[in-house]
Protein backbone atom coordinates (compact mmCIF):
# COMPACT_ATOMS: atom_id res chain seq x y z
CA UNK A 1 0.00 0.00 0.00
CA UNK A 2 1.10 3.42 -0.90
CA UNK A 3 2.30 4.81 2.38
CA UNK A 4 2.65 8.43 1.12
CA UNK A 5 -1.27 8.53 0.14
CA UNK A 6 -3.80 8.22 2.85
CA UNK A 7 -6.78 9.99 4.56
CA UNK A 8 -5.21 10.63 7.95
CA UNK A 9 -2.56 10.23 10.04
CA UNK A 10 -2.08 9.61 13.92
CA UNK A 11 0.76 10.07 16.29
CA UNK A 12 1.16 6.65 18.46
CA UNK A 13 4.28 6.41 20.91
CA UNK A 14 5.37 3.38 22.35
CA UNK A 15 6.50 3.62 25.60
CA UNK A 16 8.16 0.88 28.40
CA UNK A 17 11.29 -0.15 30.38
CA UNK A 18 14.36 -1.02 27.96
CA UNK A 19 13.59 -4.69 26.70
CA UNK A 20 10.30 -4.93 26.87
CA UNK A 21 10.39 -5.81 23.17
CA UNK A 22 9.00 -2.09 22.26
CA UNK A 23 11.16 -2.39 19.08
CA UNK A 24 10.40 -5.61 17.55
CA UNK A 25 6.57 -4.70 18.09
CA UNK A 26 7.07 -1.70 15.59
CA UNK A 27 9.08 -4.04 13.36
CA UNK A 28 6.45 -6.71 13.46
CA UNK A 29 3.34 -4.20 12.91
CA UNK A 30 5.55 -2.13 10.18
CA UNK A 31 7.68 -5.03 8.24
CA UNK A 32 6.11 -8.02 9.63
CA UNK A 33 9.42 -8.60 11.00
CA UNK A 34 11.00 -9.91 14.34
CA UNK A 35 15.14 -9.37 15.00
CA UNK A 36 16.08 -11.64 17.95
CA UNK A 37 19.34 -9.71 17.43
CA UNK A 38 17.89 -5.97 18.20
CA UNK A 39 19.57 -3.61 20.67
CA UNK A 40 18.00 -1.21 22.65
CA UNK A 41 16.70 2.05 21.27
CA UNK A 42 18.99 4.91 21.48
CA UNK A 43 16.82 8.37 22.34
CA UNK A 44 13.52 7.98 19.82
CA UNK A 45 13.15 5.87 16.44
CA UNK A 46 10.27 6.60 13.87
CA UNK A 47 8.43 4.09 12.10
CA UNK A 48 5.33 4.42 9.55
CA UNK A 49 2.32 2.46 8.37
CA UNK A 50 -0.54 3.02 6.16
CA UNK A 51 -3.42 0.94 6.52
CA UNK A 52 -7.32 0.91 6.10
CA UNK A 53 -9.88 0.68 8.60
CA UNK A 54 -13.68 1.16 8.43
CA UNK A 55 -15.23 3.49 5.68
CA UNK A 56 -12.25 2.68 3.05
CA UNK A 57 -9.93 5.35 5.20
CA UNK A 58 -6.72 5.06 4.62
CA UNK A 59 -4.73 5.73 8.14
CA UNK A 60 -0.80 6.44 8.26
CA UNK A 61 0.31 5.95 11.42
CA UNK A 62 3.49 7.25 12.96
CA UNK A 63 4.95 5.19 15.42
CA UNK A 64 7.65 6.54 17.87
CA UNK A 65 9.52 4.17 19.39
CA UNK A 66 11.11 5.68 22.83
CA UNK A 67 13.74 4.57 24.81
CA UNK A 68 13.00 2.90 27.87
CA UNK A 69 16.43 3.74 29.08
CA UNK A 70 16.34 6.60 32.35
CA UNK A 71 19.12 8.74 31.09
CA UNK A 72 16.89 9.47 27.43
CA UNK A 73 13.75 9.96 29.04
CA UNK A 74 14.08 13.74 29.12
CA UNK A 75 14.73 13.82 25.78
CA UNK A 76 12.03 11.22 24.57
CA UNK A 77 9.38 13.22 26.99
CA UNK A 78 9.05 15.87 24.06
CA UNK A 79 8.23 13.38 21.56
CA UNK A 80 5.01 12.24 23.20
CA UNK A 81 3.49 16.11 22.42
CA UNK A 82 1.22 15.41 20.17
CA UNK A 83 0.52 11.75 20.67
CA UNK A 84 -3.42 10.86 20.09
CA UNK A 85 -2.50 7.22 21.02
CA UNK A 86 0.40 5.34 23.10
CA UNK A 87 1.19 1.89 23.86
CA UNK A 88 2.32 1.42 27.52
CA UNK A 89 4.56 -1.84 27.02
CA UNK A 90 5.89 -4.38 29.65
CA UNK A 91 7.08 -7.53 29.15
CA UNK A 92 5.54 -10.50 30.79
CA UNK A 93 8.85 -12.43 32.10
CA UNK A 94 10.09 -9.20 33.58
CA UNK A 95 7.53 -8.36 37.00
CA UNK A 96 10.18 -5.72 37.30
CA UNK A 97 8.96 -3.69 33.75
CA UNK A 98 5.23 -4.24 34.76
CA UNK A 99 6.14 -2.48 38.29
CA UNK A 100 7.19 0.46 36.78
CA UNK A 101 4.09 1.00 34.16
CA UNK A 102 2.76 3.39 36.84
CA UNK A 103 5.61 5.60 35.96
CA UNK A 104 5.04 5.32 32.45
CA UNK A 105 1.05 5.95 32.74
CA UNK A 106 2.22 9.41 34.71
CA UNK A 107 4.85 10.43 32.03
CA UNK A 108 1.83 9.71 28.96
CA UNK A 109 -0.53 11.96 31.50
CA UNK A 110 1.99 14.75 31.32
CA UNK A 111 3.36 15.18 27.83
CA UNK A 112 0.84 13.49 25.72
CA UNK A 113 -2.00 14.85 24.69
CA UNK A 114 -4.64 15.34 26.91
CA UNK A 115 -7.18 12.78 25.71
CA UNK A 116 -4.81 10.49 24.57
CA UNK A 117 -5.96 6.66 23.90
CA UNK A 118 -3.62 4.22 26.21
CA UNK A 119 -3.25 0.56 25.54
CA UNK A 120 -1.95 -1.50 28.01
CA UNK A 121 0.29 -4.22 26.25
CA UNK A 122 1.97 -7.28 27.83
CA UNK A 123 4.41 -8.82 25.41
CA UNK A 124 6.70 -11.76 24.97
CA UNK A 125 3.10 -14.06 25.83
CA UNK A 126 4.99 -16.88 23.60
CA UNK A 127 7.51 -17.38 26.95
CA UNK A 128 4.71 -19.32 28.70
CA UNK A 129 7.25 -21.02 31.11
CA UNK A 130 8.90 -17.68 31.93
CA UNK A 131 6.02 -16.11 32.71
CA UNK A 132 6.02 -14.01 36.11
CA UNK A 133 3.59 -11.13 35.22
CA UNK A 134 -0.03 -12.96 34.77
CA UNK A 135 -3.44 -11.68 32.56
CA UNK A 136 -4.99 -11.00 35.41
CA UNK A 137 -1.89 -8.67 36.57
CA UNK A 138 -2.20 -6.92 33.22
CA UNK A 139 -6.28 -7.05 33.24
CA UNK A 140 -6.43 -5.45 36.79
CA UNK A 141 -4.20 -2.36 36.44
CA UNK A 142 -5.74 -1.99 32.84
CA UNK A 143 -9.40 -1.89 34.47
CA UNK A 144 -7.98 0.40 37.89
CA UNK A 145 -6.86 2.83 35.26
CA UNK A 146 -8.88 3.25 32.68
CA UNK A 147 -6.83 1.31 30.08
CA UNK A 148 -7.56 -0.77 26.97
CA UNK A 149 -5.49 -4.38 27.32
CA UNK A 150 -3.90 -6.75 25.23
CA UNK A 151 -1.04 -9.24 25.56
CA UNK A 152 1.19 -9.96 22.72
CA UNK A 153 3.99 -11.56 21.50
CA UNK A 154 6.43 -9.67 18.68
CA UNK A 155 8.02 -13.25 17.77
CA UNK A 156 5.07 -15.00 16.64
CA UNK A 157 2.91 -12.21 15.93
CA UNK A 158 0.47 -12.81 17.98
CA UNK A 159 -2.13 -9.51 19.38
CA UNK A 160 0.51 -6.91 17.23
CA UNK A 161 -1.98 -6.50 14.40
CA UNK A 162 -5.12 -5.94 16.45
CA UNK A 163 -3.43 -3.74 18.72
CA UNK A 164 -2.42 -1.61 16.13
CA UNK A 165 -5.38 -1.40 14.59
CA UNK A 166 -7.84 -1.40 16.76
CA UNK A 167 -6.35 1.99 18.60
CA UNK A 168 -6.03 3.23 14.84
CA UNK A 169 -9.57 2.72 14.59
CA UNK A 170 -10.81 4.04 17.48
CA UNK A 171 -9.40 6.97 17.37
CA UNK A 172 -10.74 7.25 13.42
CA UNK A 173 -13.82 6.55 15.11
CA UNK A 174 -13.97 9.20 17.86
CA UNK A 175 -12.51 11.97 15.83
CA UNK A 176 -15.15 11.85 13.00
CA UNK A 177 -17.80 12.04 15.56
CA UNK A 178 -16.42 15.22 17.45
CA UNK A 179 -15.93 16.74 13.95
CA UNK A 180 -19.49 15.82 12.88
CA UNK A 181 -20.57 16.96 16.10
CA UNK A 182 -18.67 20.61 15.95
CA UNK A 183 -19.65 20.95 12.98
CA UNK A 184 -23.25 20.23 12.39
CA UNK A 185 -22.45 17.30 9.71
CA UNK A 186 -20.11 16.54 6.95
CA UNK A 187 -16.11 17.57 6.67
CA UNK A 188 -12.84 15.39 7.36
CA UNK A 189 -11.64 14.98 11.18
CA UNK A 190 -8.85 16.48 12.03
CA UNK A 191 -5.84 14.57 12.62
CA UNK A 192 -4.08 15.95 15.53
CA UNK A 193 -6.41 15.52 18.34
CA UNK A 194 -6.83 12.44 20.56
CA UNK A 195 -10.41 10.55 21.14
CA UNK A 196 -12.66 12.09 23.65
CA UNK A 197 -13.07 10.88 27.44
CA UNK A 198 -15.76 8.31 28.07
CA UNK A 199 -15.61 6.05 24.87
CA UNK A 200 -14.87 2.32 24.83
CA UNK A 201 -12.00 0.77 22.43
CA UNK A 202 -13.26 -2.72 21.25
CA UNK A 203 -11.38 -4.99 21.05
CA UNK A 204 -11.42 -8.41 19.22
CA UNK A 205 -9.25 -11.56 19.41
CA UNK A 206 -8.23 -14.71 17.45
CA UNK A 207 -8.10 -18.31 19.54
CA UNK A 208 -4.89 -17.11 20.90
CA UNK A 209 -4.92 -13.30 21.83
CA UNK A 210 -5.80 -12.04 25.07
CA UNK A 211 -7.60 -8.37 25.61
CA UNK A 212 -9.88 -6.62 27.63
CA UNK A 213 -11.58 -3.18 27.21
CA UNK A 214 -12.93 -1.90 29.89
CA UNK A 215 -14.70 1.97 29.47
CA UNK A 216 -12.00 4.63 29.37
CA UNK A 217 -12.71 7.46 32.20
CA UNK A 218 -14.64 10.03 31.96
CA UNK A 219 -12.36 12.70 32.68
CA UNK A 220 -9.91 11.42 29.89
CA UNK A 221 -8.08 8.31 29.98
CA UNK A 222 -4.88 9.50 32.07
CA UNK A 223 -6.71 10.75 34.30
CA UNK A 224 -8.38 10.58 37.95
CA UNK A 225 -11.91 8.37 38.52
CA UNK A 226 -13.00 5.11 37.86
CA UNK A 227 -12.61 2.39 34.78
CA UNK A 228 -13.34 -0.90 34.32
CA UNK A 229 -16.24 -2.79 32.49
Amino acid sequence: MDSESYDFIFKIVLLGDSGVGKSNLVFRFTKNEFNKDSKSTIGVEFATKTVQIEDDKLVKAQIWDTAGQERYRSIASSYYRGAVGALLVYDVTDRNSFNHVPMWLKEVEENAEKDCLIMLVGNKMDLHEQRTVFVRDGRSFARKNGLAFIETSALDATGVDTAFQRILQEIYKTQTKKQLKSQGGGGKAPAKTGPKAGQTISLSASANETVDNPQMKKNGCCGGGQGGV
